[in-house]
């Protein structure tokens, strides 16, 4: 019979050809970076991976269930809380994809730490509260208050898992929904001076396939106005209009740096 090296566990998961590495990358890009399967797909490819939809699929759910596993130790959680003698849950879920499963996480708000975390079909409120439940009783402190962003399955399922504990919105919600109006304006501004730069397209049809160094410097500042159109912010911590504003100008400035340099001369 065959024999496996001992480090293999280590590297991969039994009767998987794809290391642990890959299975990390996938879930990065799926819950960091929003990525849907194709997109996760095709970056793997560029990298050299050659892997098909169906097996970032299947690797994806390795990633939920290695992350489930790796939290439900109920140690862990009583090593992190002990210290701080109380916790602050935060109770969030992420989408990536509409149709899909929603990856809900229950993180302290005092020691940064997750304590628990698994993919659910639904937001319903016994769900919740049952996961809730399951962080309540793993803990030897007690849950003094819990913040999320305010939706009515998470609300009801809070007042059926943790009854008597407080429930706020989270700061960042708060802020959003006083900022809205600030935000609608930053939006709108945002819609107006896309109006100012359109046209790029064009440009960069005109130089196409010419190496020379007005071509080169057209080419660059297309991208970079690509880019900054490209570049939202996440209010209300960072508007996206001004913040187009701002590299709008710069470009401007650059290029009036460039014209009295001579750049746009064509060798």
């Amino acid at each position: 019979m065959p024999v496996h090296p001992e480090q293999e566990g280590s590297l991969a998961l039994p009767r998987h050809e794809f290391g642990l590495d890959v299975v990390a990358l996938i879930g990065t890009l799926r819950y960091a970076q929003h990525r849907s399967v194709p997109e996760i797909r095709a970056d793997l490819v560029a990298r050299g991976v050659a892997i098909c939809e169906r097996s970032v699929t299947n690797l994806l759910d390795r990633y939920d269930e290695l992350l489930a596993l790796s939290l439900v130790s109920d140690e862990r959680l009583q090593r992190v809380t002990a210290a701080q003698g109380h916790v602050v849950l935060a109770l969030d879920g992420l989408q990536p994809d509409v149709g899909h499963e929603v990856l809900w996480v229950v993180r302290d708000c005092l020691s940064g730490e997750v304590l628990r975390a698994c993919s659910l079909l639904s937001a319903r409120r016994d769900d919740l509260a049952g996961l809730l439940g399951e962080v309540r009783g793993a803990l030897h402190v007690p849950i003094i208050g819990v913040v999320s962003d305010g939706q009515r399955s998470v609300r009801a399922a809070v007042a059926k898992g943790l009854p008597g504990v407080p429930h706020q919105l989270c700061h960042f919600h708060y802020l959003r929904e006083a900022a809205r109006p600030i935000f609608e304006a930053d939006r709108h501004a945002k819609k107006m001076l896309k109006k100012t730069v359109r046209g790029v397209r064009p440009l960069e049809r005109r130089v196409e396939g010419r190496t020379d160094r007005a071509a080169v410097a057209v080419k660059g500042y297309c991208a970079a106005v690509r880019s900054a159109l490209t570049d939202d912010g996440r209010p209300p911590l960072s508007a996206s209009g001004l913040k187009l504003h701002d590299r709008l100008n710069a470009v401007v400035a650059s290029l009036e740096r460039a014209a009295k340099k001579g750049a746009f001369r064509a060798s």
